[in-house]
């Protein structure tokens, strides 16, 4: 399958292409048209180009717009669900939890672009405003460029284009060169959506030309979702550009000695290893209550144990494959180097006397595939180990026990992230304390790091960058203030 990539409204052909490979089957499944800097630099102009029809739409025709887009996928969400599978390895039941986000978040930006901000102010504060009054409005602040990661290609996608849309912004999108197909199915319903021609592009593309983008004098915003590395050194490049980073996370979740223990080991079994643990809030660590600790470990590792493993496709699936072999194998050193340092693994691939283990619920010909990364639990690790200091970013979580709240907000706090964390207890005083005092974008109260909905802020502070996703707030972004003053 050859796939066309689309430059401002019409679907183009390029010379060069990227391989798309299914992670599960080792196959190839698709060649896609790559953007060269001409066609990248033809996009830009054509946003602009674009800019004065999308300032004239109202918002009642912006939301039109955007409510086809979602009834487009929602008519095509099974053949994106298979996509998603196809593409990125994610297992069916989180692949079509994808793909119903997406829907709703473009549902969202359909209503949130009809309430844009807007305020009167009184200027007669001084006898310098005397019968003065302003008048803020907030307008498109002009083409954004959209980059996205390969573990959500289709609502990280969303995540991008439905606030730009909403704010009357164009955007180019450059979706991962590893999961572009999302993306592409992506472009044909918008182009049928009455968005105006120029104001949506999607360009798979090289680093060198993805640079001349983020580059560009022309672009107003960059909104980047990625690693932190990539991201900082794109902010430096970004020259005078509106940047939104959404960058790595070392979740913590902290299970204090009031929690109930049921619905935590439920709630973070899943935090720590759906979709391989490849999602930036994956519960990485995790904090137990001295009191708590050796039967939360005990369960949580024979759960651990249990999880579903095998093809992607199947129904039952809860984990499989990663992404690829050499990130698998990037997890599988990280753990190599812990348990040299003394940590130990009490479920996975190997344990510390480096025999197999085997889940009860494994499927052999998972077992078999070099990126398949068992769920991996370890006790023992501190800093200094990447598997606690880095972010995993694979089926890898860390227990460690903790005699006072206070110890375990200063363990969650010791990250360079900040992302979201998570605390499980009934008692508002330390909801209250901890919610003062740990330093991420958002805490979580009884549930797992990985608790989103598409409407809320979503973002970080230190090394996991800064802005928010969530339609609203990031429409914000898109935005800028114009002040008529009479």
């Amino acid at each position: 399958m050859r796939k066309a990539l689309f430059l401002a409204g019409d679907f183009i052909e390029t010379p060069d292409q990227i391989e798309v490979t299914d992670p599960y089957s080792g196959q190839i499944i698709a060649a896609v048209c790559a953007a060269n800097e001409k066609i990248t630099a033809e996009a830009v102009d054509r946003a602009l180009d674009a800019q004065p029809a999308m300032d004239a739409l109202s918002s009642g025709e912006v939301s039109v717009i955007l409510n086809n887009i979602a009834s487009g996928l929602q008519a095509r969400s099974a053949e994106l669900t298979d996509l998603i599978i196809a593409e990125a390895g994610k297992p069916r039941l989180y692949a079509r939890g994808e793909v119903s986000r997406a829907i709703e978040t473009f549902k969202v930006a359909a209503e949130e672009c009809k309430r844009l901000p807007h305020e009167i102010i009184d200027l007669e504060w001084t006898s310098a405003g005397k019968g003065k009054q302003g008048k803020l409005i907030y307008r498109s602040a002009g083409v954004a460029l959209g980059i996205s990661p390969f573990n959500f290609p289709l609502n990280l996608v969303a995540h991008k284009a439905a606030p730009a849309i909403a704010a009357r912004s164009p955007i180019i999108l450059k979706p991962s060169s590893v999961t572009p197909l999302s993306a592409l199915l992506l472009t044909e319903i918008v182009a049928v959506s009455g968005l105006p021609k120029g104001a949506f592009s999607v360009l798979p593309c090289s680093r060198d030309a993805a640079r001349k983008l983020v580059e560009h004098d022309s672009i107003a915003v960059l909104s980047f979702t990625g690693s932190p590395a990539v991201g900082w050194n794109m902010k430096q490049r970004a020259g005078k550009k509106k940047v939104v980073l959404e960058l790595g996370g070392n979740a913590a979740a902290i299970v204090h000695k009031d929690a109930d223990m049921d619905a935590a080991l439920q709630k973070l079994i899943m935090g720590g290893f759906a979709y391989s643990g490849q999602v930036c809030i994956h519960t990485q660590r995790i904090l137990v209550h001295e009191s708590l600790y050796p039967r939360f470990l005990e369960r949580y590792a024979d759960m651990a144990r249990a999880i579903p493993a095998g093809d992607p496709r199947d129904e039952q699936t809860r984990i499989s494959v990663m992404i690829d072999e050499k990130n698998a194998s990037r997890v599988r050193d990280w753990l190599a180097e812990a348990i040299d340092s003394g940590a130990t693994a009490v479920t996975g691939n190997k344990d510390t006397d480096g025999d197999a283990q085997k889940s009860a619920a494994m499927n052999i010909a998972v077992e078999k595939i070099s990126s398949y990364v068992a769920p991996t639990v370890v006790i023992g690790a501190g800093k200094g180990m990447k598997i606690w200091d880095e972010e995993v970013f694979g089926p890898v979580v860390c227990l460690r026990p903790y005699v006072d709240i206070d110890e375990a907000i200063e363990l969650v706090n010791e990250s360079r992230f900040g992302l979201q964390a998570a605390l499980f207890s009934d008692s508002r005083s330390v909801i209250e304390h901890c919610f003062r005092r740990i330093e991420v974008g958002a805490l979580i109260v009884n549930d797992a790091t990985t608790f989103r909905m598409d409407h809320m802020p979503y973002g970080g502070v230190k090394d996991s960058g800064f802005g928010r996703e969530g339609v609203k707030y990031a429409m914000l972004d898109y935005l800028e203030p114009r002040l008529l003053v009479c």
